[in-house]
């Protein structure tokens, strides 16, 4: 109330005082569920709050690993290729780790991860983690159908407890070797057991109970934080699809432990369907930003695309006109594997020549939508 009076009496010399004590203040209330996060992540989350008002950072899933018909080439991206910068959000996966492998289970060597992951921070990009965890129950993927006991195996007092130990201090280990040059951890949105409603993973759906997930989210952000002392992550709790609220909320396990809200949603099919896309996602990102803003959290796209982008226009006039009125932190786009065995081609983002890229080039120029030059000036760690 001061700063404002003062303010009005005279704003021209105290216009930047006014600003400086509420970004303070902003600052001040804005603190993620890690009181003890360092210095850069706890400027991230705040920076991440304040971007609501300001655009929506655009994201896509091993950007600089590979593409469509390439792989590890300096300074390539698709999404560089056809729009002349990178995304502001590079996405990564640990899924492999835990087993000692080299590579990810998407075969990205883990060392150059760690390269990539520190060059996205450097230039000023938000880094987000999944992890595909093989199932520590049967020792198979992710995929695995579940036990009904394999929560309460991995959790204190069951069978497989000491093996997810082993496991998470595995990815402790792996988080705090993420250092910039000067020697300061990198930030990390962490996004474990990503699209929980659904039951295609042994964490989701009918393969263990709400409750059982809510307890597995607990021990696992409490034993990398307060046992392992890893203090630079932000930890994103997001669904599948979902219809209401109740069902986003029924395996959230509280604001004392999430820092974003977000969920998974991809357009299959022909191009017919574009309309009843845009409706789905313009009302699930309405119920997202109510649920964010009663629960104070961040809310994002964590996950989205279109395989094979088969509408030459669908980034303006399907995706961009379904999210530019909403208030999200960033959008995902998911990998461009390119072409996989069987003659199948996976990719989310456009390449040179591919039909939507002109359109795309179009949508990343939206005064909205932020890549990572707008990223890098917007200063996210500061």
């Amino acid at each position: 109330m001061v700063a404002l009076t003062i303010a009005f009496f005279s704003p021209k010399k105290y216009g930047i005082i006014l600003f400086t004590c509420l970004a303070l203040f902003n600052a001040a209330v804005a603190q993620p569920i890690d009181k003890n996060a360092t210095g850069s992540t706890k400027a991230l989350y705040s920076n991440l709050k304040a971007i609501l008002k300001k655009g929506i950072l655009f994201g896509h899933q091993d950007d600089m690993a590979y593409g469509v018909q390439w792989k590890y080439q300096p300074g390539r991206s698709d999404v560089k290729d056809v729009t002349g910068q990178y995304p502001a959000v590079f996405g990564w996966e640990l899924g492999g780790l835990e087993n000692d492998l080299p590579v990810n289970l998407d075969s990205v060597p883990f060392d150059k991860m760690k390269t990539y992951i520190r060059k996205g921070y450097e230039a000023g990009a938000v880094i987000t983690i999944s992890w595909h965890l093989n199932n520590p129950l049967t020792g198979k993927s992710a995929w695995d159908p579940a036990p009904a006991n394999t929560i309460p195996s991995i959790l204190p007092g069951g069978e497989k407890n000491e093996l997810y130990k082993t496991w998470l201090d595995k990815l402790a280990a792996f988080f705090k070797s993420l250092k910039a040059q000067n020697g300061t951890y990198v930030p990390v949105i962490f996004r474990p057991f990503h699209e929980l409603n659904g039951s295609w993973f042994w964490w989701g759906g009918k393969n263990c109970t709400p409750q059982q997930l809510m307890e597995l989210w607990k021990y696992t952000v409490g034993y990398l934080r307060d046992t392992k002392q890893v203090h630079q992550l932000l930890y994103a709790f997001n669904t599948d699809r979902f219809a209401t609220a109740a069902e986003y909320l029924e395996r959230y396990p509280g604001k004392e432990w999430v820092d974003i809200l977000g969920f998974d949603i991809y357009q299959k099919g022909d191009i017919l369907p574009n309309d009843q896309f845009i409706a789905e996602l313009d009302r699930s990102l309405a119920l997202l930003e109510k649920i964010a803003g009663e629960e104070k959290k961040i809310p994002a796209l964590t996950e989205f695309g279109y395989n094979s982008l088969p509408d030459t226009a669908w980034w303006t006039t399907v995706f961009y006109k379904a999210i530019h009125k909403h208030s999200i932190a960033y959008a995902l786009a998911w990998r461009n594997a390119g072409p996989k065995a069987g003659g199948e081609i996976e990719y989310y983002v456009p390449y040179r020549s591919q039909q939507s890229a002109a359109d795309f080039l179009q949508f990343s120029r939206k005064k909205k939508i932020f890549f990572q030059q707008q990223a890098k000036r917007l200063k996210l760690y500061q």
